[in-house]
C-alpha cells in the first residue's frame, strides 16, 4: 500500500470534526503566498495605474461591466 493510501485509509477514519481540522489544516497549507508573483502583480498594477494617469487606458464603470452580465 502506497503512503498515500495509508493516509487517505486513515484519514478516512477519523471522527467528521478531526476531519474537518485535517481538511483546514490542509487548505492552509495551500495558501502560501508566492513572493515572485507577488511582485509580479504588484509590477503590473503600477504599470497599468501609470498606463491610465498617461491616458494609454481608458477606465470603464462597475455598472457599465456588470450591464454586460445581466
Amino acid at each position: 500500500m502506497t503512503t498515500f493510501n495509508k493516509i487517505m485509509k486513515e484519514a478516512m477514519a477519523l471522527k467528521p470534526t478531526e476531519k474537518v481540522e485535517l481538511i483546514d489544516k490542509l487548505l492552509s497549507s495551500l495558501d502560501v503566498p508566492d513572493a515572485e508573483i507577488y511582485e509580479s502583480w504588484a509590477l503590473e498594477a503600477e504599470n497599468r495605474i501609470e498606463a491610465c494617469e498617461r491616458g494609454e487606458i481608458k477606465t470603464v464603470t462597475l455598472e457599465k461591466v456588470l450591464e454586460k452580465y445581466k
